[in-house]
């Protein structure tokens, strides 16, 4: 797939903000990554969740995981059961999504953002 300056700028702007967003607020960078990709570049919500899984593995959460262990606010044992724990949820979690239809996943991924954003702004 041949790239324009268009998208090459798209997502050089999606990148930029998805690391800004997730390494100040600890989210996940997928919380940008997908909707941006699905909706400013056209990729299904398969390839724009397979595409934001390749780009948050090891090398951009280590970054941001070295900077808060230096500053001392990693929990080393919780962070090793959660590690291993997600590897197993996301194994299965990846095997069902690629047969799902897409607009069953987009529709999904919008209720857990819209759910998560309201519990987040309402409880005090």
């Amino acid at each position: 797939m041949d790239m324009n300056v268009i998208q090459l700028i798209s997502l050089i702007i999606i990148g930029l903000v998805a690391g800004l967003v997730s390494g100040s607020m600890g989210v996940g960078g997928g919380i940008i990554i997908i909707p941006a990709l699905v909706l400013f570049l056209g990729l299904s919500q398969q390839q724009a969740q397979g595409t934001s899984i390749a780009v948050i593995s090891v090398p951009v959460a280590a970054v941001a995981a070295f900077n808060y262990y230096k500053g001392g606010f990693i929990n080393i044992k919780f962070a090793a059961i959660i590690i291993l724990t997600f590897v197993v949820g996301a194994y299965f979690g990846s095997k069902m999504a690629v047969h799902l239809p897409a607009k069953t996943l987009q529709k999904s991924f919008g209720i857990l953002l819209l759910l998560v954003g309201i519990k987040m702004i309402f409880t005090k």
